[in-house]
């Protein structure tokens, strides 16, 4: 903003100060504070010769106006004139001789008219102050943005786990190796040294109570054929929810072994239709739901370890029937020798694969040849009346019975879902792990004794 403009010409130019004044009252009809300039471009009833002095007197104001520098409020009236610019008498706020009544707390509005001025807290009269612009085009200074949120984007909650990643986890050194890292675990998850230990005690067990009392051999068929349906009969109910009766079973699997041994192969039959009858009895105090299912599970039952186990009983009825059942034994324990010597080393084509992957066709042909290798030699050695070649039949049969009862066995548990039928025995599982070959190897070696040298 130019001197001129505000203040006025220098002296002794007339013209430059009519310009001012035209320029004055076009821009700030209102004056340049708000205050209007009285009559237009000339006061009324001035002189046209007191033109330069009406435009260089700034508007009257009824209230006192604040200075630009923040002093104290000035009237009109007290105004002294000040001399600069070539003697051109110029004017300048002085300060109030009196204290102004209110404080003034704002900004001049847009109209360029002065807000209410605000009251003192304390009733006292201060002097106003200015908080705008200095002067009117000075352009305030923008108020500061407040900047804009930002929004975190979290990824999103997995439901499902998170894809396995094809690195090998780092295996802790501290951690304890397992069995299977060293080496040393048996094929098929089996503790060897468990079952070989397991086995040879039963087979001492077995041996002991053979030769020494027959009945005692009894007894211990009896336990082993009780245990082994209570196994069965549990792993049942536990998968397929079957409700054996257990209680028939359990008497009538007993009285089928003594009616074996004390009256033959009639008498065993007959214990077994009475058993079955049994179940079907037992099972009527129950609701009927599934009552079909249940008996027919317990006379399967029935048959399949009791039944079975009798034929064990007939052969140690024979006057020689120790070394029979020692035959037996010791053939079906061949059979599962050579096939698991001969699958381990040889095996290559799997016999059944969707019944049981680890048996091969090579470890079948190492079964039947160790069998018809023991048992040439057991016929010859041990059964009266014997040949060496009804011993390699009889080793045959053996490994191909073995093998059927432990493939049927196989789809027995993979029918109810599960590996083992018990855990009574380390290292085997169950009984019934072990009674899968022996059970259906005892009548095809009862038989065969039969026929090569007759009943004993």
């Amino acid at each position: 903003m130019n001197d001129d403009s505000y203040w006025g010409p220098e002296s002794g130019d007339s013209s430059a100060g009519a310009r001012t004044q035209g320029h004055d009252a076009a821009a700030f009809p209102n004056g340049p504070h708000g205050g209007v300039l009285p009559g237009g471009p000339l006061a009324a009833g001035a002189q046209p010769g007191e033109a330069e002095a009406t435009a260089l007197m700034p508007p009257v104001l009824d209230q006192p106006v604040p200075p630009y520098w923040g002093g104290p409020a000035v009237g009109h009236s007290q105004q002294s004139p000040m001399h600069g610019n070539g003697g051109m008498p110029q004017t300048r706020p002085m300060a109030a001789q009196h204290p102004a009544p209110e404080r003034f707390s704002g900004h001049f509005t847009q109209g360029g008219q002065m807000p209410q001025a605000s009251a003192d807290p304390v009733g006292e009269p201060v002097a106003a102050r200015l908080s705008g612009p200095l002067f009117r085009d000075d352009a305030p200074a923008p108020a500061p943005v407040a900047p804009a949120e930002e929004t975190a984007v979290l990824p999103p909650l997995r439901t499902e786990a998170p894809p396995m990643s094809n690195q090998a986890p780092v295996p802790d050194p501290a951690a304890p190796v397992p069995p299977a890292a060293t080496g040393k675990a048996p094929k098929g998850g089996r503790d060897l040294r468990a079952a070989i230990g397991v086995g040879l005690g039963l087979g001492a067990l077995v041996v002991a109570s053979l030769f020494i009392v027959k009945w005692l051999f009894v007894g211990v068929v009896a336990a082993v054929v009780v245990i082994g349906m209570w196994e069965l009969t549990s792993r049942l109910s536990e998968s397929k929810g079957i409700r054996v009766p257990r209680p028939p079973l359990a008497v009538g699997g007993v009285g089928m072994l003594v009616a074996a041994y004390l009256g033959g192969p009639e008498s065993a039959l007959v214990a077994l239709a009475l058993t079955a009858l049994a179940v079907l009895v037992w099972r009527m105090s129950e609701p009927p739901e599934d009552y079909l299912r249940d008996v027919t599970a317990g006379i399967f039952t029935a048959f399949y370890v009791p039944f079975l186990a009798t034929f064990v009983m007939l052969m140690l009825a024979a006057h020689d029937g120790p070394q029979r059942v020692v035959l037996f034994l010791v053939l079906t324990v061949c059979s599962d020798t050579g096939a698991y010597a001969a699958g381990s080393r040889f095996g290559r084509h799997k016999l059944a694969p969707r019944i049981s992957p680890g048996k091969t066709r090579e470890g079948l042909v190492g079964a039947v040849l160790l069998c018809m290798l023991v048992g040439a030699l057991g016929m010859n050695l041990m059964i009266d009346r014997a040949s060496w070649w009804q011993g390699l039949v009889l080793g045959a049969c053996v490994a191909v019975s073995a093998t059927l009862g432990d493939l049927g066995e196989s789809m027995i548990k993979r029918d109810l879902g599960i590996k083992d039928m018990g855990t009574l025995l380390p290292g085997h599982g169950g009984l019934m792990d072990r009674l899968d070959s022996l059970l259906p190897t005892a009548p095809i070696v009862w038989l065969v004794l039969v026929g090569f040298v007759g009943a004993g």
